[in-house]
């Protein structure tokens, strides 16, 4: 009785279920013909955002350090050449205090600008939210200011690649909310009192919030 009375509502319940969503792949076509590409052609697009970046691993291997999670401030400006491919340019700055665990020091912290010529991809719209993905490839311009007594820190510049994805919320055709997360490789070496340390590593994932226009 009971195997009966279960089989039963099963049967009823995957026939309703088969009936509410027996007209959803039409309409997602409909839906896919009306909204494909997530902005119009030939727009501007000027963002501003800020957030926080923890480092992806220790930044070295060769004395025990602590690294706090860093400032992230990011800017770009991008060009829509179709409805869905973007081209610009993005400019970052990022620092992280760095100090060392044993013997406890304050080493300073390390400032990154990292100049990005970007691509972007924005497939699909749905209403007001614009989700996107975005590549980058360009340089990382470090510097590292020492504390009082420590000896002279200096990492090397590198090569810069990242990974970034995240929405808009259009409040009005020209004004939009923003949130990304972002990797960033950010891997060379650094010369510590004139000796070269190899494995110097400020890689990270960048967390923005802020806004962007359009026009």
């Amino acid at each position: 009785m009971h195997v009966q009375v279960r089989s039963g509502m099963v049967i009823g319940l995957t026939a309703a279920l088969l009936t509410i969503l027996a007209p959803l792949p039409s309409a997602w076509a409909e839906e896919g013909r009306q909204n494909f590409g997530g902005i119009e052609a030939g727009k501007w697009v000027l963002g501003m955002r800020a957030g926080f970046a923890p480092l992806t691993q220790s930044i070295t291997d060769s004395f025990r350090s602590s690294t706090d999670v860093g400032s992230l401030v990011n800017f770009q400006a991008m060009y829509s050449l179709n409805t869905w491919l973007l081209v610009g340019l993005m400019l970052e700055w990022e620092r992280h205090a760095v100090d060392q665990e044993r013997p406890s020091a304050d080493l300073g912290h390390q400032d990154t600008v990292s100049v990005l010529p970007t691509v972007e991809l924005r497939p699909i719209k749905f209403g007001p939210i614009s989700p996107y993905v975005n590549m980058s490839f360009g340089v990382n311009v470090n510097s590292f200011g020492e504390d009082r007594g420590v000896g002279r820190i200096s990492p090397s510049n590198t090569f810069a690649w990242r990974l970034g994805w995240g929405a808009d919320y259009m409040l009005t055709r020209q004004f939009a909310l923003n949130a990304e997360m972002a990797y960033k490789r950010n891997d060379g070496h650094a010369t510590i009192n004139g000796l070269r340390v190899d494995d110097w590593n400020a890689s990270s994932f960048g967390f923005l919030v802020g806004a962007k226009l359009f026009f």
